[in-house]
């Protein structure tokens, strides 16, 4: 079960309780005489649940993050904030959208559900909009026939999952109006050809040892890790719908490891 439904439950069974009391229920009892906990315990924690329903599912989001795919632009262990609106207001639980404010931006950091699975929520950078052809050769990423512009950076090395040292190059990076950093492994290979699933529409896509190209379906987004090298991403597992959106990262809040990343925005 997931966390918004499981507050939706609570929700209304909190919501309920406190109105039958207020309805019904109060009126019964003996002037003075003390609130059954049934009564008590959910009339105090309503307006606590309703408060934490309401900005999560309408405002802002947190989330932590588990792996290293989109290092060095988040870290494990980052505490994140999603904007919930930025690209429209949509309902809890299903998350349809009712009310559309804007379109995700190439470069921009976004949320989403796993279109193989939407119970797990997944991070990535947004590469490709609707219409878009993706090409990504020899590591280096081309859309709509241009290449993108890198800057040479320097070395940046980490610990991978906590079983090997790697030590990639790290590159500026420009898409739209996001200038931001990504690395690259260059022992490893431009793509895992054996990685690569069968997904809705691959037929927009050619694959090749020394990469790939595909063009993005309407309705539809291509997400990639800063982690070039260490991502599972809609190169190997296919495009993310306008449906599975949840938000905009845009915060780091609280990193336990490393605090002074608290505060950091995220480009």
């Amino acid at each position: 079960m997931n966390f918004a439904l499981l507050m939706l439950i609570l929700l209304l069974v909190t919501g309920t309780i406190w109105l039958l009391d207020r309805l019904v229920l109060q009126r019964r009892r003996d002037k003075g005489a003390p609130e059954p906990w049934w009564i008590e315990y959910p009339k105090s924690f309503f307006p606590i649940i309703l408060v934490v329903f309401l900005l999560r599912s309408f405002l802002v989001e947190p989330f932590k993050i588990p792996s290293g795919s989109m290092i060095p632009t988040l870290l494990v262990g980052d505490f994140i904030l999603v904007n919930k609106f930025t690209y429209g207001i949509r309902l809890p639980v299903v998350n349809k959208k009712i009310v559309a404010v804007n379109q995700p931006a190439r470069g921009e950091v976004m949320v989403f559900r796993y279109p193989e699975n939407p119970t797990l929520d997944y991070i990535k950078r947004v590469v490709g909009l609707p219409g878009d052809r993706v090409e990504y050769r020899d590591k280096r990423l081309t859309i709509n026939d241009q290449l993108i512009t890198v800057d040479t950076v320097d070395d940046y090395q980490y610990v991978d999952g906590g079983l090997s040292f790697v030590n990639a190059a790290r590159f500026w990076e420009t898409l739209g109006t996001h200038r931001h950093s990504i690395i690259v492994n260059t022992q490893a290979p431009a793509l895992q050809l054996a990685g690569v699933k069968q997904f809705p529409q691959r037929e927009n896509c050619v694959y090749n040892e020394q990469g790939f190209n595909c063009t993005v379906p309407p309705g539809h987004y291509f997400m990639m890790g800063d982690n070039r090298d260490s991502s599972s991403d809609s190169r190997y597992w296919g495009f993310v719908p306008e449906q599975n959106i949840v938000g905009k990262a845009f915060l780091v809040w609280w990193n336990f490891s490393e605090l002074k990343r608290i505060g950091n925005r995220i480009n």
